[in-house]
């Protein structure tokens, strides 16, 4: 993958984390602090637990922001991916709360996502090596 598309990944995928994580933290801090929204059904009976939801979707947040700002770097697809596979993940791990928040499309888009993107980094990550091992 030449510098110029590796380039636009990372910023199609800083895009992604900001839209993605900007509105699952506007969710957490609606049902968090005001009861309301697709999480207050389960954070009524314990509204200390939105702390994982904040801290996930804040970080996020970051690291979307940051991605937005940096230069480019074919490490930077292997830290995304890593970045991807955690939050693909945790979602799986936890689908049981896109079932009971009732947002099972928003589970189904993100998780995709999140694994398309770990695909896609690592096949920039593995085309980048190819370029820079070819003769010139």
């Amino acid at each position: 993958m030449t510098p110029f598309f590796g380039n636009l990944l990372i910023r199609v995928n800083a895009g992604f984390l900001i839209l993605a994580s900007a509105g699952g933290l506007a969710t957490d801090i609606a049902g968090s602090f005001f009861g309301r929204g697709a999480e207050a059904i389960l954070l009524a009976d314990a509204p200390g637990t939105g702390i994982g939801f904040i801290e996930a979707h804040g970080l996020a947040l970051i690291i979307g922001v940051t991605l937005s700002r940096i230069a480019y770097s074919r490490t930077w697809h292997a830290f995304l991916a890593a970045v991807h596979m955690l939050l693909g993940t945790a979602n799986l791990l936890f689908w049981q709360f896109f079932i009971a928040a009732d947002v099972l499309v928003v589970g189904y888009v993100t998780t995709a996502a999140h694994f398309l993107f770990v695909v896609a980094h690592l096949a920039a990550l593995a085309g980048t090596a190819r370029l820079a091992a070819s003769p010139r």
